[in-house]
């Protein structure tokens, strides 16, 4: 794999350059037809924010899709760092759709597993099936949610630039967050290619 690093309006040190081949060749566990990754690293000619001047861009050639993540931070290795956990996020889906493409068997859910199973050896229902009961909050009759999960976590309110970021981080296809200018819950959530959508609540 090779890696090119590109400079504009600056310069790196072989320092930054050997970080970079350091976090780079993690990406070949999710790609081994890889075959050129290009860096470019500039400095933002008019910052929106006061510590995000300096702009990363990584884009990763192989004989699959061409991938690409950019991100700003204060430094040349925080906007590195921003960018490589979004390709690696995107790097992880891709290399998850070709194990899909191939055949690759994928883990039952629990509802069909259950839903092949015998049936009871007199033909009749259990009587959990047949009784009401409680799944999580949620009252059922029958057999109702075999699963339900709740979860909570603490949020500070963010803008929407650093939900899109924690979305990559995460490397989920969606995010829910507090909006900061409006402190009402938003999701954003990823479109085809590159695009982005954005969910907002009004209560």
């Amino acid at each position: 794999m090779e890696i090119v690093v590109n400079a504009r309006h600056m310069e790196v040190s072989d320092r930054f350059r050997a970080h970079v081949e350091e976090k780079l060749s993690r990406l070949e566990k999710y790609d081994h037809r890889i075959i050129r990754v290009t860096v470019e690293v500039c400095k933002e000619p008019k910052p929106k924010l006061a510590d995000q001047a300096v702009r990363v861009e990584v884009t990763i050639h192989s004989r699959g899709p061409v991938l690409r993540a950019e991100a700003a931070a204060e430094d040349k290795m925080a906007a590195l760092d921003k960018a490589f956990a979004r390709l690696s996020a995107q790097a992880r889906k891709a290399s998850d759709r070709r194990r899909i493409h191939r055949g690759a068997r994928t883990p039952l859910s629990l509802a069909h597993a259950m839903a092949n199973q015998p049936p009871s050896p007199n033909g009749s229902e259990s009587p959990e099936e047949s009784l009401e009961h409680k799944e999580g909050p949620i009252t059922v009759l029958g057999d109702g949610p075999l699963v339900v999960r709740e979860k909570s976590h603490p949020a500070e309110p963010m803008d929407l630039e650093q939900a899109l970021y924690e979305m990559e981080l995460v490397g989920h296809d969606f995010f829910l967050f507090i909006d900061k200018d409006t402190s009402a819950p938003a999701v954003v959530y990823r479109r085809k290619g590159y695009n982005y959508g954005v969910i907002r609540l009004n209560a």
